[in-house]
Parts: structure tokens; C-alpha cells; sequence
């Protein structure tokens, strides 16, 4: 090495940052700190779901929902933020709900359609979200027949249906 010119030599490294063991630990803290004040912040105004929140944002509803029973289709297009919902049910023929919206009781995401149309006279599935299963379950009401059915749907694939 001391063929080497002084000016081609390394310098000997310098530690750049914290390097001091205490102020490493208090910087790990403070940011650790920081970072939960945000998630509780964003939790706070809704705007983390899932496990963390302790409730499925409604927006997990969008997609197509198929009747584990039978060829029913709920497609749901979008979810407003004060939780009305943009659907269409298939039986297999399109047919409007009179009224889709969603809600939370002790923080379950539950989703209730009416339809008026087709026959259907006032029939109506109360659903709820169950984000283990990815499934909506609960109840539907044949008005005409008037009689009470548990149900159960799965999300489908479906190209191009939220377009």
C-alpha cells in the first residue's frame, strides 16, 4: 500500500447517521411511534379496512356475487360513501334493485337489496360480509310466496363486468 500515491488511497470510512447506540434506539422508537399514530389516525377516518380496522371497507362488496344454490347474480357495480349500492340482479335476466344499501351494526358489513321488478314484489335479501369466507350470507324474503330462505354467495370472475 505504500507503493500507492497518498491521493489514490481511501480515506478511512467515516459512519454516517446515528452511530451512537442510544440515539439508534430512540430513532427506532420515535419512528415506531410515528408509524402507530398514523394507523390509528387512518383508522380513525376510515380509511384502513380489513383485520386492522376490525371491519371490511364496503367497497369489498364490488364484483359479482353468485347464489351457492341456484343461478342467482348480484353485481355490484359500486358502493357510495353514504353506502348506497349501484346493482343488478340476474335470475338469469337482468332485473334493477328498487333499493341496495349497505351498513355496519357492531361492526359487520351488511348489505340489503329490494326488488320490485320482475315478479318479485317486494322480495329482499338482508346479506352480511364474511371477510374469512369472502362469501355474503344471511337471508332472502320471496314476498309473493312469503317465506324465508338462508342464503349464501360466492364472488365470481367476471370479465369486464364493472365497466
Amino acid at each position: 500500500m505504500n507503493d500507492v500515491p497518498q491521493t489514490i488511497r481511501q480515506a478511512p470510512r467515516r459512519r454516517v447517521g446515528l452511530h451512537r447506540p442510544g440515539l439508534a434506539a430512540a430513532a427506532r422508537l420515535w419512528l415506531m411511534a410515528l408509524t402507530l399514530a398514523a394507523v390509528q389516525l387512518a383508522i380513525a377516518q376510515g380509511s384502513v379496512a380489513g383485520t386492522v380496522a376490525g371491519a371490511a371497507d364496503p367497497a369489498v362488496l364490488r364484483g359479482a356475487w353468485k347464489r351457492t344454490d341456484g343461478n342467482y347474480i348480484i353485481l355490484v357495480r359500486d358502493v357510495g360513501t353514504a353506502g348506497e349500492i349501484t346493482a343488478m340482479y340476474f335470475n338469469p335476466s337482468p332485473l334493477p334493485f328498487a333499493k341496495a344499501q349497505t351498513s355496519r351494526e357492531a361492526g359487520t358489513l351488511r348489505a340489503a337489496f329490494e326488488l320490485q321488478a320482475g315478479g318479485y314484489n317486494g322480495s329482499t335479501y338482508e346479506l352480511r360480509y364474511d371477510a374469512t369466507s369472502d362469501r355474503l350470507v344471511g337471508v332472502y324474503f320471496q314476498a309473493v310466496a312469503k317465506q324465508r330462505f338462508e342464503v349464501s354467495f360466492v364472488r365470481q370472475r367476471i370479465e369486464g363486468a364493472l365497466r
